[in-house]
């Protein structure tokens, strides 16, 4: 009867212990820990723990032992370019979690956001955007004809673009580029556009990479700047890495090496 009791006794005390073992892979454990810990990462990622996720995560983790034990009785961890990949996923995920755990610390506040919002906006006062439209062609002399001819309205400028432009885009639609800053064109095309009045077009062509191009200027406005609220997760971004640079740079500048 003492026996007995002994053994139930056992049995209560490793109740726990075995219970924290969820499956076993060719008699290695699967823990209720690790489990908990992978559904915990996929959480934080914005899943949601569900009965079925942790079926999902078990299943997936059992896969992933098979194959590991599978991998290591074949002896594909001694080889020497598996250990450089192992050690570089390792790198990684350390240097990953060195920023993240940085940034945790130091947020980015919503003063600096706003700092840098009315910085970048100062910047961008004054800027214009322009309706633009264009002809494409190979050569100079087709240029300077087709100016000819629009200049003395023996043609329209939609009309010749879509009859002579050889860019496929804006040709069929009479040349039109529509709105935007001078910026989004190549340095010569967009020194054009600038110096262009409403209404104006090009006197002489613009040679570029891509030919020659007789310019008209439809219309201008100044540049809308966006409300914060909608560039704000855009600018903590660009305040985050720019934190992040400085920190390794610190990291770097406080390193001996020789």
């Amino acid at each position: 009867m003492k026996r007995f009791a002994v053994f139930i006794a056992a049995c209560v005390l490793a109740a726990p212990v075995y219970a924290k073992n969820i499956a076993t892979v060719n008699g290695q454990p699967l823990t209720q820990e690790k489990l908990d810990q992978f559904v915990a990462l996929l959480v934080s990622k914005g899943a949601q723990d569900t009965p079925e996720l942790r079926a999902q995560v078990k299943d997936e983790m059992i896969s992933r032992m098979v194959a590991v034990q599978a991998a290591e009785k074949a002896g594909i961890a001694d080889k020497p370019e598996i250990k450089q990949e192992m050690s570089i996923a390792r790198q990684n995920i350390l240097v990953r979690a060195l920023m993240a755990g940085y940034l945790e610390k130091h947020p980015v506040t919503d003063a600096q956001v706003q700092a840098e919002y009315d910085k970048i906006k100062q910047e961008q006062a004054g800027r214009k955007e322009y309706k633009v439209r264009h002809i494409l062609v190979k050569d100079e002399k087709t240029a300077d004809d087709l100016t000819a001819q629009i200049k003395s309205k023996k043609i329209t400028f939609s009309a010749a673009a879509k009859k002579d432009s050889i860019d496929p885009g804006s040709g069929k639609n009479g040349g039109e580029l529509g709105w935007g800053p001078a910026s989004n064109y190549v340095p010569e095309f967009a020194q054009a556009v600038e110096h262009l009045k409403k209404g104006q077009m090009t006197d002489k062509p613009v040679h570029t990479q891509f030919g020659w191009h007789i310019i008209e200027v439809e219309d201008t406005r100044p540049i809308a700047f966006p409300e914060l609220k909608d560039v704000k997760g855009q600018i903590e971004q660009m305040l985050h890495k720019e934190a992040l640079s400085k920190y390794q740079e610190s990291l770097m500048s406080a390193a001996k090496i020789k």
